[in-house]
């Protein structure tokens, strides 16, 4: 199973079509080749085995990772 966790834009990098994302604290830099839409600092994203799969609303990137949040609260921390 996999579990995509909304990932905000901290960095974006037009020279290789990439972007650098924190993921609750862990940062790493993902491929944007397989989105058609730009990307900004700030914006909320999915991501699936190193590359952006679509951007989502800041409302409903929050509300997910305070669900994750809450379910590291009560069964300690998972890797990411």
């Amino acid at each position: 199973m996999c579990l995509s966790i909304p990932s905000q834009v901290v960095e974006v990098h037009e020279q290789d079509n990439s972007v650098t994302v924190d993921t609750m604290g862990v940062k790493r830099t993902v491929s944007c080749h397989l989105l058609t839409e730009p990307l900004n600092i700030g914006d909320y994203v999915l991501i699936h085995i190193g590359f952006v799969m679509s951007k989502i609303d800041e409302k409903d990137a929050q509300e997910s990772l305070e669900m994750y949040r809450q379910l590291l609260a009560e069964t300690g921390p998972l890797a990411l």
